[in-house]
C-alpha cells in the first residue's frame, strides 16, 4: 500500500475549495473535501487509477476526476509514494507551474 501525501498546495486549494462552496452552503463543501479525501485514499490501494494529463503528456502526473474536480497527483513506484500536487476546478487551465511540487 502507498504512502499519500498531499502538497502544501493542495491543501490550500482544499480549503479554497471548501471557503468558495461554504459560502453558499456549508454542508456541500464539507461533502464536497470530504469525497475529495476519499476518492484520493484510492490511490493508495491503485496509485494508477488515474488517467495522464492530456495538457501534459509527456509528465509522470495523473489525474483523477470527481464531479468538477480535478485531483492531480504523481506516484513514485520506487518509494512508493503518491503525492498530490494539486486539486482544481475542471474550468480552470492546468499551468506547468502546479507540477513543481
Amino acid at each position: 500500500m502507498a504512502e499519500l501525501i498531499w502538497a502544501d498546495r493542495a491543501l490550500s486549494d482544499l480549503e479554497n475549495i471548501f471557503d468558495y462552496i461554504a459560502s453558499d452552503s456549508r454542508h456541500y463543501a464539507r461533502y464536497t473535501v470530504q469525497n475529495i479525501f476519499k476518492t484520493a485514499e484510492r490511490l493508495r490501494i491503485f496509485p494508477g487509477l488515474g488517467r495522464h494529463l492530456p495538457e501534459f503528456p509527456n509528465l509522470p502526473h495523473r489525474e483523477l476526476i470527481l464531479g468538477n474536480y480535478r485531483i492531480i497527483y504523481r506516484y513514485d513506484g520506487e518509494k512508493d509514494v503518491v503525492k498530490i500536487v494539486t486539486v482544481l476546478h475542471g474550468s480552470r487551465l492546468l499551468k506547468n507551474a502546479y507540477m513543481t511540487e
